[in-house]
């Protein structure tokens, strides 16, 4: 069974799955300035934002973020916000950079990848901070917005996060989210959105944009899994990298596998 299998199966094991496959990823990706690790998104035609030269190598893996922040009719300019699960820190530096919020607080379980996106993007109001997305270690109503990236597929107790999202946010805050189920999982994931106390303002199956943004990224993730993933490990990298050809890759493109992006809003009104 590969790893993509294992960590949607079995709930009591994905926590201790990806508390050694997240760091030994930081070791060895670390060395290329490897910043996202998300699939990426990109439309028919080209999304296009404006990038700077530094970014544009990341193009795609940004327009997911740039995707995911712009759902909502406010800006997330002098806000307070809370990203878990922030990876390597790539999409938390872009969104500081690009739309000012107050402050910006990346959460990661990976103590690695909290050491390095701390010394990689010093940013002022940017911090990063090890911590459980199952028990976010922040009071109640702290964060304007929480945003959390293709990540909750590996959480054990998905409902328990949805909880620690909703106790964070302040009223009328907004949650950004998007993630990926296999068809067999998504009567479980729509249950849990629809019963959490926040409101789903907007919801939209991405696969189409998933694969192009995969197709766009192809070349270098490829480059990536062949120069840092052991000979052994490398079908396993090609499937989590969802290279075209690997199994990942075949699941969205025929739909065994549904990639949504979701807002969601806090009842009340912000203070």
């Amino acid at each position: 069974m590969a790893l993509i299998d294992s960590f949607l199966v079995f709930k009591p094991t994905r926590k201790l799955i990806w508390k050694w496959v997240y760091p030994f990823m930081t070791r060895r990706l670390a060395r290329s300035e490897t910043l996202f690790l998300n699939y990426g998104f990109e439309t028919v035609p080209p999304l296009a934002i404006p990038l700077s030269p530094a970014d544009e190598p990341d193009r795609g893996c940004i327009q997911l973020y740039h995707h995911l922040a712009t759902q909502a009719q406010r800006s997330l300019r002098g806000e307070n916000v809370l990203e878990v699960s922030c990876g390597h820190g790539g999409g938390a530096s872009y969104l500081m950079r690009t739309f000012q919020p107050a402050n910006y607080t990346g959460l990661d379980l990976n103590p690695e990848g909290v050491r390095f996106c701390s010394k990689r993007h010093p940013l002022a109001g940017l911090r990063f901070l090890q911590g459980d997305a199952e028990n976010l270690p922040f009071p109640d109503s702290s964060f304007d917005t929480v945003l959390n990236l293709e990540a909750s597929h590996c959480y054990p107790r998905f409902s328990r996060f949805l909880a620690e999202v909703a106790r964070v946010l302040r009223p009328g805050g907004h949650f950004h989210y998007a993630d990926f189920r296999t068809t067999e999982a998504l009567p479980e994931w729509e249950h849990d959105l629809a019963t959490v106390p926040l409101e789903i303002l907007q919801s939209r199956e991405i696969n189409a944009e998933i694969l192009h943004g995969l197709d766009r990224n192809a070349a270098r993730s490829r480059a990536l899994v062949e120069e840092h993933v052991p000979a052994f490990l490398r079908d396993m990298g090609r499937d989590f990298a969802a290279l075209p050809g690997s199994r990942v890759y075949d699941y969205f493109k025929t739909n065994q596998f549904s990639y949504r992006s979701y807002l969601l809003r806090k009842p009340g009104h912000t203070t």
